[in-house]
């Protein structure tokens, strides 16, 4: 299934975060399988994803609509099924972004394993997709000049 970047997912600063059931957890932290989502519209197009569990996790993440030119993504059947996603407007796309410790102003964004999560259910899965050798694990975001 291809999902393109039809919609975005909107909030204001006068609502709670939204919260999202992940019941596979992220890769690395299978015990948090519910996460929060927030957004300082002033950080756009950053966004904070904060795991829900044992550590209190928190991941920078984007929203690649219009930040990653032809970024296509392809959810493999067992994933789109599972997250009960028909069309691609049901599906919110989220990059996890890694800042380097070693180089400042350096950060790069997963594209190969996003976490989607079904705008109607809130339930969510990282996923690996289906089209996973076009992209990069360490795509390019912001580069020190």
């Amino acid at each position: 299934m291809k999902v393109t970047f039809e919609t975005t997912l909107e909030a204001s600063p006068e609502t709670p975060p939204q919260v999202f059931s992940i019941p596979q957890g992220l890769v690395g932290f299978p015990e948090s399988t519910t996460f929060e989502l927030f957004y300082d519209p002033e950080q756009q197009p950053f966004r904070w994803l904060r795991l829900n569990g044992p550590a209190a996790l928190q991941f920078v993440v984007i929203e690649p609509c219009g930040i990653i030119p032809d970024y296509e993504i392809e959810l493999f059947d067992e994933d789109a099924d599972f997250l009960g996603i028909s069309e691609s407007a049901d599906a919110l796309v989220l990059n996890v972004v890694t800042v380097s410790r070693t180089l400042p102003a350096t950060a790069t964004v997963n594209l190969v394993g996003p976490i989607v999560i079904n705008r109607h259910t809130g339930l969510s899965k990282q996923v690996v997709l289906a089209n996973h050798g076009r992209y990069s694990v360490r795509h390019a975001l912001v580069t020190a000049s």
